[in-house]
């Protein structure tokens, strides 16, 4: 057995794994921060409603990167202004 291999090196496996707050991505738990910095009943709705979303979204089958990509997709649209006409590429939608 090398060294690489040995004991002393598996905890590089989870190091990939993403990070949980509960059961939450804690990207998403950024919102209790929210709460905690403010606390007030308006914040700590906000933070329950984000959480929510965000959970729902995960559910559905999209990480946390990937929702706010979705959702950044859906405000803005197709159209992507900083890329000149001849260098942009057609946006396919390849999921199930």
């Amino acid at each position: 057995m090398s060294e690489e291999e040995g004991p002393q090196n598996w905890h590089w496996r989870n190091s990939m794994k993403v990070v949980r707050f509960f059961q939450f991505d804690a990207r998403a738990g950024l919102a209790l921060l929210l709460v905690l910095v403010h606390f007030r009943m308006w914040t700590l709705c906000f933070a329950a409603i984000i959480m929510t979303f965000f959970y729902l979204l995960e559910r559905k089958g999209l990480t946390f990167p990937a929702a706010m990509r979705a959702i950044r997709v859906w405000i803005i649209g197709k159209d992507r202004p900083a890329i000149i006409w001849t260098t942009r590429r057609n946006l396919r939608d390849y999921g199930s």
